[in-house]
C-alpha cells in the first residue's frame, strides 16, 4: 500500500517537473521571438535613421534579455 502511494507521488513529481520544464522552454522561445523582432525593428530604424526608435527599441530589448 505505502510502496503504492510514493510510486504515484514519483508519478506527480515527474508530471511537475515536465510542466515546468515545458514552460520554461516556452517563456525561452517567446523571448528569443521578442529578441529577434526588436533586432529587426532596430535594423528598420537605423536604415531610416530613426534616432526616435532606436533609443527606444534598445530599451525595449534591455527589458527582454
Amino acid at each position: 500500500m505505502e510502496n503504492n502511494t510514493l510510486k504515484g507521488m514519483d508519478r506527480v513529481d515527474q508530471n511537475l517537473r515536465d510542466e515546468m520544464l515545458a514552460e520554461l522552454f516556452l517563456d525561452q522561445m517567446m523571448n528569443n521571438f521578442k529578441k529577434s523582432k526588436i533586432l529587426e525593428e532596430i535594423d528598420q530604424s537605423l536604415k531610416n535613421k530613426n534616432k526616435e526608435a532606436f533609443l527606444r527599441l534598445t530599451e525595449e530589448l534591455k527589458s527582454v534579455s
